[in-house]
């Protein structure tokens, strides 16, 4: 798994039938730095299926490989990466990295 934030979505008018309806959306995954209680972006994107109902610049907590096709949403469809759950708060070493407003 890894932290990511939402950047913007994908539409696709032609796809296989399994994708027909999944929302995409663009994630970068962050870093966290954990010296200076701040994430950081990594500099490179990736596509993933939506399946909590996250928004733009929301912080996401993102599955990768064969497990992203084990939610509800993605159980039969070619998937990397799926979304699994919008972060409220995120710490490392006693030191809040981030919070939700």
């Amino acid at each position: 798994m890894f932290i990511g934030k939402v950047k913007g979505n994908v539409v696709t008018t032609q796809k296989v039938e399994t994708l027909t309806g999944k929302k995409l959306l663009i994630v970068e995954p962050m870093r966290v730095m954990e010296d200076t209680g701040t994430m950081v972006p990594s500099g490179k994107c990736l596509v993933a299926v939506d399946s909590v109902g996250a928004g733009e610049s929301d912080i996401v907590l993102c599955t990768q490989g064969s497990s992203a096709r084990m939610t509800c949403t993605t159980s039969d469809a070619p998937v990397d990466c799926v979304i699994t759950g919008i972060i409220d708060s995120v710490t490392a070493q006693n030191k809040s990295v981030y919070k939700k407003d």
